[in-house]
This record gives structure tokens, sequence and C-alpha cells, in this order.
């Protein structure tokens, strides 16, 4: 399926694109050439073949859940204008 010049017009006004007539004739046969080749991927014989989301059968290396820092809330705090429980208060800017 070939895209025609006024669809990729098309298409790049819905996507707010201003593209220069110098390369609009570019870009619609680089589109063409993507949207043949997806046509290709349709042909393939899918059937039987499980999804997946990734295409190594590997799990992920996790580091172990360890506390690298300490709590120092009250020394950030000790320089903000108003705390209280532990939150800091901020001026009202939404009516």
């Amino acid at each position: 399926m070939s895209l025609t010049r006024e669809q990729v017009e098309k298409i790049a006004t819905l996507a707010r694109v201003e593209l220069a007539a110098d390369v609009t004739t570019e870009v619609t046969e680089n589109m063409s050439r993507i949207i043949d080749f997806f046509d290709t991927l349709n042909d393939v014989d899918t059937d039987g073949v499980a999804p997946m989301a990734h295409p190594l059968d590997m799990t992920q290396r996790l580091r172990a859940d360890e506390v690298s820092e300490h709590n120092e809330r009250d020394k950030f705090q000790q320089s903000s204008a108003q705390t209280e429980g532990g939150l800091y208060l901020v001026p009202k800017v939404i009516e």
C-alpha cells in the first residue's frame, strides 16, 4: 500500500508538522516503504507463537534492597521557614 502525497500532507496536518514542499516527496516515499514493510510483516504466519515481552529468556539482575542513606529529615527541615509534623508548610497558591 503506497501513500499519496495528499495523505502524507493530511497526516502532517493532523500531527501539526509542517512539511516543506521540497521534502514532501521524500517523506511520502519513506512512509510508503515503512507501510509496505508492515504489510510484509502482516503476511508472516504467527499462529502458535506466544507473545513475548522480551526476546531473551533472562531475568533482570537486581541489587539487594539495603538502606544506603539515613533519614536526615530533621536536619533538612531546620532551614525551612515552616514545618509541622515532619511536613513542609507552603503558602496556598490556588484559591
